[in-house]
């Protein structure tokens, strides 16, 4: 399994923007996103296009204008967002598909891994926003 940058920096804005959303109260710009998190602002606004299309945050233009989340963070979780931003939660099987595989029914190894993906898209599915939010209540926020 491999998070691309693009899953890492959608939940890492997303994050930033819970925080800044309830400090500032309103919507936050993508440029101040972009500086607080130093990511490109042309690849978030990529990633939020693809966070609006999925319903996760709603935009709105001009002075005061921005993005804002259209979902409770309560409800909202990490595998929402990185699903939204087009990753793939999948581990690495072996090179044959099921379909061609004529140990399927014998190998172990495929058995193993797919619960280990499942249980790690059940973790993903487990974690909110709110509860990361609250989770590292005192943690200044440092781009990594």
């Amino acid at each position: 399994m491999r998070i691309t940058t693009r899953g890492r920096y959608a939940l890492r804005a997303s994050l930033a923007l819970a925080r800044m959303e309830s400090e500032h109260g309103g919507p936050v710009s993508v440029s101040r996103l972009a500086v607080a998190e130093d990511i490109s602002p042309v690849f978030l606004e990529q990633i939020f296009f693809k966070l609006r299309k999925a319903g996760i945050v709603s935009s709105s233009r001009g002075p005061g204008g921005g993005f804002s989340f259209s979902k409770s963070l309560d409800k909202l979780t990490v595998m929402e967002i990185l699903d939204s931003s087009g990753e793939e939660i999948d581990l690495t099987f072996c090179d044959k598909h099921e379909a061609n595989c004529e140990r399927l029914g014998d190998c172990m190894s495929h058995y193993v891994i797919a619960e280990a993906q499942d249980l790690l898209k059940k973790y993903f599915s487990d974690i909110t926003i709110a509860s990361i939010l609250e989770k590292f209540a005192g943690v200044k926020p440092v781009a990594i």
